[in-house]
């Protein structure tokens, strides 16, 4: 991934492509007045922004002026021009994904499931980075990507525009399979480790689940996405 890590290159970015900024790190102790300018435009264009000690910095580029940005491997789309650019939307929203090995192999099954774009929050979520791309196998290159500062409340725009929202959970009283697909939908993939947070479930008009045979009890949501998608592209085909 690529880095800034001069000031007044970064403030042009900012102005310019803000999309394009994965996250902002910014030294705890500089007193340099720049830096509030970058925190305001941060905050206006909605870039994930972190203060952390000079030693973190450091060990990012050393030869910093008190901020180093991580530029995404491609520019997010936004809400909008991904919903309306669909005749029936089909859409993924994930709910703090930190993994970017999970993050990379969901894109790599949502581009070959058809999938319109893909809804990242902007905190505690993996971003667009190399590895992410490179675990996507060129999927992220074909994929529309959208990151909002409130992943609740872009569920309840998305709910007025007429999308049905999807959960996915282990154990649900319902399976994957008894839903229509075929209607604009979002599916909703929560946290490796906590699942769907209690909002964002209450948001899902559906939560459904994959049916388990054997001893283990749960998939990786990289595993449980994939068989969500293609019943998804199964019931579109048909």
């Amino acid at each position: 991934m690529d880095k800034i890590s001069r000031i007044n290159p970064l403030l042009e970015i900012l102005k310019s492509s803000p999309q394009r900024l994965n996250k902002i790190y910014l030294q705890k102790e500089s007193g340099r007045r720049p830096i509030g300018k970058i925190v305001s435009l941060a905050r206006t264009h909605h870039v994930p922004y972190l203060f952390v000690p000079k030693q973190a910095l450091d060990s990012l580029a050393p030869h910093h002026q008190g901020v180093v940005a991580l530029v995404a491997s491609k520019e997010f789309d936004s809400l909008e021009a991904i919903f309306s650019a669909a005749r029936v939307p089909f859409l993924v929203l994930l709910d703090e994904i930190e993994d970017p090995q999970n993050l990379g192999a969901i894109l790599r099954s949502a581009e070959g499931a058809g999938v319109d774009g893909v809804i990242l929050p902007e905190r505690r979520s993996a971003g667009l980075t190399e590895v992410v791309a490179q675990v996507s196998a060129g999927a992220l290159e074909y994929l529309r990507v959208a990151r909002v500062p409130n992943l609740a409340q872009a569920m309840d725009d998305l709910k007025k525009k007429g999308l049905w929202l999807v959960g996915a959970e282990g154990g649900a009283g319902q399976y994957f399979y008894e839903f229509d697909y075929t209607q604009p939908v979002g599916l909703v993939f929560g946290s490796e480790g906590k699942g769907l947070r209690p909002l964002i479930r209450k948001k899902c008009d559906k939560v459904l689940s994959v049916p388990l045979r054997g001893s283990v009890n749960s998939l990786n949501v990289a595993a449980a996405a994939a068989v969500f998608l293609f019943e998804v592209a199964r019931q579109r085909k048909s």
